[in-house]
């Protein structure tokens, strides 16, 4: 047992996630006595275990379990995160195992574990020689976020340095924990099972056929030869995930087969999950341990680590785990699903007493070495060394004051051909893969009336291009927009969503409102008239107000335009109706959850109100505009998006992560439909501190901007910036910027202290 943490200061509290009992399974049956050995090493070392359900009806755990992971549920584990950041654990210790995490291959565990910087150990019980795609993709990352790496054979270490180009240094072995008992005679123990007299051959834990338990039946014919009271037992309930699929058909089988070779008397099979203290019993009451596992990849056997601390003389195939434990004549090792060399190896032992003996004493003495105290000493010291590993924050560079930025098409331009704009970027080059849509389309055709410097045949160019995208995407049959247009040019759907067909209305209300150009105006004015009235079929807020926006444009520039004003009328009222049945005393909100573009709700009502002379309307907008705005705010005062994380939980607090730039931009245009509704300088003031969230004053003080190209990145992570550069994100940022480079000369505001990319 080796590890690289020395003279550093122990963890006070940690979190700990895996299975736990009474969940029947080996992993967490681990957990839990790697909780117990914690607890009882080091009884002021606070442990909050967080248990994974595998199930809808949870289990009935103890008091110490502190919370538990619906596998499945996604937000369960984003909600955990949050729950052990706010508890103040110094780290986390996570026990990995294929299959006990949501998500391909496991991956929601990583969604947890990067909604937190605390560091992170990792035990893995299973490491892969061949990986599938989503195997290595998933360990990859979670390798990655991991300070050490425990496994429990240098095999394991072996494989992830030639696999997964682990760092060496990162990886510890320690071995799999044991319980401490003296080396004892059988004949103590046997009389409390009735096997007095018989010669006794174990094998235990859950029932399943990766146990290669038929090899040992059909060794026991020529062991009873010589041998004729020997009694193979096989002691363990059957897997639960085999029960759910076919039962106890396994069993059956291997009862069978017992039955067939004519053994009854001397095979035994005892259906259940014992508890440590009998399971242990019966290890000492047992004169041979038998693991005939077919796999040679097994890493990792903790029903082989207790036969050894109990001393048991083992015969085993050669799985790696087995070649480690029972190497320098600890044990005896057979091929793979070699019934004569299970039968040799254990008459062999049977008819030599004393060979039997030393065996079990070699045995033994390894399994002190192993003992569940040393294994807590060292998981702390790994703690340990993982925290003092972990590198404190980089300080914020000191900042200057700077002007808003000057709004530039040159990201947009990057990302636009003769179509249109591309949705998607990796990194900062056009991902043609995705085609376009009609919801950036839209919204690019407002930022070219509304961006300057652009030169008069630019403008020209460039609204022609967007505008022809939103003509081409009406579909006069179904009387609705497309969204998703493929690089080919053939459209993926004839029909997009409600909130796309909201974003088209509003691009040709603004246009029929801003466009620089006459030809515009008239372009856009008759096909609102013509499309307009499909917005009395949505449902969804979005999609309101993306329509109350465009027909309060309308309404500008056209007083008395009937649509639009039957549009604000409807919707105004459909928004308080909404905001009346989901608001309680401290959820003044349209809906029971958070989503995208929040802000445009309070807008819209706002902009309505002001259009319409109903100040009742403008009230309500800026009632909830308060509101979201209280919960977009940071415990140091700044900008936080609502994260995506935070979308679809129910009358929740938001998660701050993903943030993405979007939430900043309608935030923006929210607090100005304020500050005009109202005059308040705040409301401008408010719209300053969302605007600098993209220039570095966020939760993790990195600017999203580049002042070099206009392009903006796509979002904040736990992990830092996701550095894609799409559609939605650069024109978010530009009409950011269109809109506080018109605030500012309105309002007179000054920047507040920032920082930009070089």
């Amino acid at each position: 047992m080796a590890h690289s943490a020395t003279q550093v200061a122990q963890p006070e509290h940690i979190a700990l996630i895996g299975n736990f009992l009474p969940r029947k399974c080996g992993l967490a049956t681990f957990t839990t006595h790697s909780f117990n050995a914690l607890r009882e090493r080091f009884p002021d070392l606070r442990v909050d275990v967080y248990a994974m359900d595998d199930r809808a009806e949870g289990y009935a755990y103890p008091s110490e379990v502190t919370g538990s992971i619906a596998q499945h549920d996604r937000a369960a584990y984003l909600d955990t995160a949050q729950r052990i950041v706010a508890s103040g654990a110094q780290a986390i210790w996570v026990q990995h195992e294929y299959g006990i995490y949501g998500g391909p291959a496991g991956e929601h565990l990583l969604a947890l574990l990067d909604r937190t910087d605390l560091p992170v150990i990792a035990t893995l019980h299973t490491v892969l020689e061949h990986p599938n795609a989503d195997e290595r993709r998933v360990m990859d990352r979670l390798l990655a976020r991991c300070a050490r790496v425990i496994v429990m054979a240098e095999k394991g270490r072996e494989i992830l340095t030639r696999v997964h180009g682990v760092d060496p240094r990162r990886i510890v072995m320690i071995p799999h924990g044991v319980p401490d008992r003296a080396l004892a005679q059988t004949r103590e123990f046997k009389p409390r099972f009735g096997w007095d007299g018989r010669d006794v051959i174990l094998t235990f834990g859950l029932l399943a056929p990766s146990k290669g338990i038929e090899t040992v039946i059909e060794a026991m014919p020529a062991v009873v030869t010589r041998h004729p009271d020997a009694l193979y037992v096989i002691l363990g309930a059957t897997h639960p995930n085999l029960v759910a699929h076919e039962g106890e058909a396994y069993r059956d089988r291997l009862k069978a087969l017992v039955a067939q070779l004519g053994i009854d008397r001397n095979v035994a099979f005892i259906d259940a999950f014992v508890e440590q203290d009998d399971l242990l019993d019966y290890l000492q009451a047992a004169d041979i341990y038998a693991t005939p596992y077919p796999n040679p990849a097994q890493i990792t056997s903790g029903t082989l680590s207790y036969a050894v601390a109990m001393g048991k003389p083992v015969v085993s195939t050669p799985y790696i785990h087995a070649t480690e434990i029972l190497a320098d004549g600890h044990g005896i090792l057979v091929d793979f699903g070699d019934s004569a060399a299970f039968a040799r190896e254990i008459s062999g032992l049977l008819d030599d007493r004393d060979a039997c003996a030393r065996l079990a004493e070699r045995a033994h003495a390894r399994g002190r070495t192993m003992i569940w105290p040393k294994v807590a000493e060292a998981v702390v010291a790994e703690l340990a060394g993982a925290r003092a590993a972990r590198p404190a924050r980089i300080a914020s560079p000191r900042v200057a004051m700077v002007e808003p930025l000057t709004p530039d098409f040159a990201a947009v331009e990057r990302m636009s051909d003769a179509t249109g704009m591309l949705q998607h970027s990796i990194y900062a080059v056009p991902d043609r893969r995705h085609g376009y849509c009609i919801d950036d389309n839209a919204r690019a055709l407002i930022l070219v009336h509304r961006i300057d410097p652009l030169s008069r045949g630019e403008r020209d160019r460039w609204a022609s291009i967007y505008a022809a995208f939103v003509q081409f995407a009406w579909n006069a049959d179904a009387r609705r927009f497309r969204n998703f247009m493929a690089f080919d040019r053939q459209w993926c759907e004839d029909a997009g969503s409600e909130d796309s067909n909201g974003r088209a209305l509003w691009a040709l209300g603004v246009t029929a409102a801003e466009a620089r150009e006459q030809k515009y105006r008239d372009w856009a004015r008759i096909l609102f008239d013509e499309t307009a009235t499909i917005s009395f079929e949505f449902g969804s807020p979005r999609a309101m107000a993306f329509a109350m926006l465009g027909a309060a444009a309308m309404i500008g520039a056209h007083p008395g335009h009937a649509v639009s004003a039957r549009i604000l009328d409807r919707f105004g009222g459909d928004l308080m109706a909404l905001l009346e049945e989901s608001r309680r005393p401290e959820w003044e909100w349209f809906e029971i959850v958070l989503a995208y573009d929040n802000a445009r709700l309070p807008e819209a009502l706002i902009r309505a109100g002001d259009a319409l002379g109903r100040p009742e309307l403008v009230r309500s907008g800026i009632a909830t505009l308060n509101w979201i705005i209280a919960r977009q705010t940071s415990p140091e005062g700044r900008f936080r998006a609502v994260g995506t994380d935070s979308f679809g939980r129910e009358y929740a607090d938001p998660l701050p992560f993903d943030q993405q730039p979007l939430e900043a931009q309608a935030t923006i245009d929210a607090c100005i439909a304020a500050f005009d509704a109202t005059g308040e300088a705040r409301w401008a003031e408010e719209a300053m501190r969302a605007y600098r969230w993209y220039l570095g004053q966020n939760d993790l003080d990195l600017p999203l901007a580049s002042t070099q190209d206009g392009g903006c990145f796509d979002g904040l992570t736990p992990g830092g910036l996701n550095r894609n550069q799409g559609a939605e994100s650069i024109l978010a940022l530009q009409l950011a910027n269109c809109a506080i480079s018109a605030l500012s000369k309105r309002a007179q505001i000054v920047a507040g202290p920032t920082q930009a990319v070089a």
